[in-house]
């Protein structure tokens, strides 16, 4: 995600609660991603655990760029 659309997405947040639950999890998800990634290797149960949390994460990114073109347009 780029700098700007985070940006956007934090400012959108104390407006949209929807959107604000959204960002909190996708913080969550990337977090837990990377401290499995810091690990040397992953038992089988963690390499799960990553792949659901990467799809979590998408699905999440996946709503809140909706909730964005939905603002946008009706903003336009």
């Amino acid at each position: 995600m780029e700098e700007k659309e985070r940006q956007l997405i934090i400012k959108l947040s104390d407006q949209n609660p929807e959107l604000k639950k959204l960002w909190g999890e996708h913080l969550t998800y990337e977090k837990k991603i990377n401290d499995l990634e810091k690990k040397l290797h992953l038992s089988q149960e963690e390499e799960l655990e990553k792949k659901r949390l990467q799809k979590l994460k998408l699905s999440g990114k996946d709503k809140m760029f909706e909730i964005l073109s939905r603002y946008n347009v009706e903003k336009n």
